[in-house]
Formats: structure tokens, sequence, C-alpha cells
């Protein structure tokens, strides 16, 4: 069973840093998309930012963000570990969410998805 374990949110200052980690174990199949999706409160479940490797791809990575979060977070992957982080800088109030590490892979069970990490901005 695929199992998505996510660390690192907490409470920071608008301006602040934080960094979120997710590690996956389980999958029987090579896992070919990792990334993050938050869910505000009152709002729906948006993608932040994702990273796809493999032949489907034309260089062989592809990395996508959103434009509120480009020039800010930055996604990384240690493929041999299977784990995803994301870089959060300076960070708004308005990235308050609850942060979900996801994983996609040719396991027609997926897309799979951690417990969720609460991110909170504020002074």
């Amino acid at each position: 069973q695929v199992q998505l374990v996510e660390s690192g949110g907490g409470l920071v200052q608008p301006g602040g840093s934080l960094r979120l980690s997710c590690a996956a174990s389980g999958s029987a199949f090579s896992i070919l998309t990792m990334g993050w999706y938050r869910q505000a409160p009152g709002k729906q479940r948006e993608l932040v930012a994702d990273s796809t490797t493999g032949s489907t791809t034309i260089t062989g990575s592809d990395t996508n963000y959103a434009d509120s979060v480009k020039g800010r977070f930055t996604i990384s992957r240690d493929n041999g570990e299977n784990t995803v982080h994301l870089q959060m800088n300076s960070l708004k109030p308005e990235d308050t969410a609850v942060y979900y590490c996801y994983t996609k892979s040719a396991d027609p069970r997926g897309p799979y998805w951690g417990q969720g990490t609460l991110v909170t901005v504020s002074e």
C-alpha cells in the first residue's frame, strides 16, 4: 500500500520560509509525478507545484507551478528516495492552507495523497 508521509508545516511570519517534505513508500510502480496541492479554508484544492520525470516529458523532467507561487516556491525531488520537497520563501498570509503531497504513476488506483500538513502565515 502506498504511503505518503509529510513534514515541515507550521507557523511562520509573513516574509518567512518553510520547507515541506514528503516521502513515498510502498509503490509497486515507478512514480512519475510528485507534487503538492493546497486547500485554504472555504476554497477549492489547488495545485501548488509538481514535478514529472520519465519518457512522457520532453526534457526528461517537467515542473509546474501555480502563478501565485512562481519565483517564491521551488519543488525538488530525490527520485532514488521517492521524496519531494517544497521550499517556500517570501511567504504571504494568502499561502495559509493545508498542503497535501501527492503522487501519480501507472497505478490505476492512484493518485495517492498524504494526510496534509498545515502552513499558517501570520504575524
